[in-house]
């Protein structure tokens, strides 16, 4: 086999779930067992048989001796120094011992038994008969059941590993559900409250490592969150002194170098603050009915009259006005530093479409979502600090919309080929979140 051939197969990677794992392995012991039982029990009755019909056959040539000394005729088909009696048996004969033999043929079903004995006169009586046909079926009878209840054991270990595999299976998908939902940021998911069961083993262990996980990770977000908030918050006075400083400069290149950095990093503070006051979910929309297509039309003309917004369907919804031009600010600004244009905005009921002609999103950005103080490629992010689309996304959440990010590329291409564009798309829910910040979810429309 050539190491090309070899690594492939090394490769190669099965996937099955644990409890056919755990129903093979029960069949497979079972069926080891169920065998060598039944060898077992094949050999010992078999010999049991065998002895029996050694000591009935010596009792017939004893029989059979006192008859031949006494009157001189031969019974039961025995015969005086025959030809034919097996050389091991003669053997024993000789030495004048009753002896009893068992000949097996490869040719016959069924073995011969024979019995000789030593006649005084110094020659060798013995007869021999096959072995009884009733023992036979009885042999017969007796393999076939240990056949039928091997199968049975099979069968039955499947079933049984198919039973507690199920179980432990079911829990420990339980506990990956559950798992995948604190690594998407639900630290106040419990796994050991997922998995439930009355039984205890090593699932809940798991369960409880991973509870522990979740509870140091969201105590060290926590934390984090309160850290980035607390600096900003105390950068904010600075900052605001610094560009309070600036607008005293006399004018020239100089000063509006600084009252441009200054700005800029009031700009940064704000978000971060605005991210922090997302991540404790302690936000709350200020809800008011408006038309869809004409607020966006409006907000986008006083943002940039070049950009087009075609209003396919006019719609009226429930929602935060403040947050949703946030969020289309947001993802206009981005269009506009990481893409090219024409950027086009499209407004079709409840849902609203911001796209460019750039190079797309960056891959980590499609699989993983907004992510802070990452950018992604340099390509279509070179610069920035990866807030805009973060707070997008953390304002979306709290409107109870959802906000998909997708690149455009030609139909039926593969994913190699480059972009020709990036659409970010909100999807406004049916129906307003509650004064509690829980919302019925949008069912996400499949590609």
């Amino acid at each position: 086999m050539s190491r090309t051939m070899w690594g492939k197969l090394r490769g190669l990677s099965l996937r099955t779930g644990l409890r056919w794992k755990l129903s093979a392995a029960i069949a497979l012991v079972g069926a080891l067992v169920a065998l060598a039982l039944s060898l077992v029990v094949h050999n010992a009755a078999r010999v049991s048989m065998l002895d029996n019909a050694r000591d009935l056959q010596d009792e017939r040539a004893q029989f059979a001796q006192r008859i031949y000394e006494g009157t001189g005729r031969l019974q039961f088909g025995a015969k005086v120094d025959d030809p034919n009696i097996p050389g091991e048996l003669r053997e024993k004969t000789v030495e004048g011992r009753r002896a009893t033999y068992v000949a097996e043929d490869d040719e016959a079903s069924t073995p011969d038994i024979w019995a000789a004995v030593p006649l005084k006169d110094g020659r060798v009586l013995s007869l021999h008969s096959p072995f009884r046909d009733r023992s036979a079926t009885i042999m017969k009878d007796l393999d076939q059941a240990l056949i039928i209840g091997s199968i049975a054991v099979v069968f039955g270990g499947c079933a049984l590993g198919v039973l507690i595999g199920g179980q432990l299976s079911r829990r420990l998908r339980k506990a990956a559900a559950a798992a995948g939902q604190v690594a998407q940021g639900h630290t106040g998911v419990r796994v050991g409250e997922a998995i439930g069961g009355v039984v205890r083993d090593e699932t809940d262990d798991l369960a409880r490592s991973v509870d522990a996980m979740a509870d140091a990770l969201r105590q060290r977000l926590e934390a984090e969150r309160r850290v980035t908030a607390d600096i900003a918050h105390e950068l904010r006075t600075p900052v605001t002194g610094l560009l309070t400083a600036a607008e005293l400069l006399p004018p020239g290149r100089p000063s509006e170098l600084v009252k441009d950095r200054a700005q800029a990093m009031r700009t940064l503070v704000e978000d971060v603050l605005e991210v922090a006051r997302l991540d404790s979910a302690t936000e709350r929309a200020e809800l008011h009915d408006i038309l869809l297509g004409e607020f966006v039309s409006r907000r986008v003309a006083v943002r940039d009259s070049g950009i087009r917004v075609d209003v396919v369907h006019e719609s009226e919804v429930t929602t935060d006005p403040r947050r949703l031009e946030r969020i289309l600010g947001n993802l206009l600004a981005n269009a506009a530093k990481h893409g090219r244009t024409p950027v086009e905005v499209t407004v079709e009921g409840r849902v609203l479409r911001v796209r460019d002609h750039g190079p797309g999103f960056p891959e980590e950005l499609l699989d993983e979502g907004p992510s802070r103080f990452r950018t992604g490629s340099s390509d279509r992010a070179g610069h920035g600090h990866g807030l805009g689309l973060t707070i997008a996304a953390g304002q979306a959440r709290v409107l109870g919309a959802r906000l998909t990010f997708r690149n455009v590329r030609p139909p039926g291409s593969s994913p190699e080929v480059p972009a020709e564009g990036a659409v970010a798309v909100l999807w406004l829910p049916e129906h307003a979140p509650t004064s509690t910040g829980s919302f019925p979810v949008l069912p996400f429309p499949k590609k």
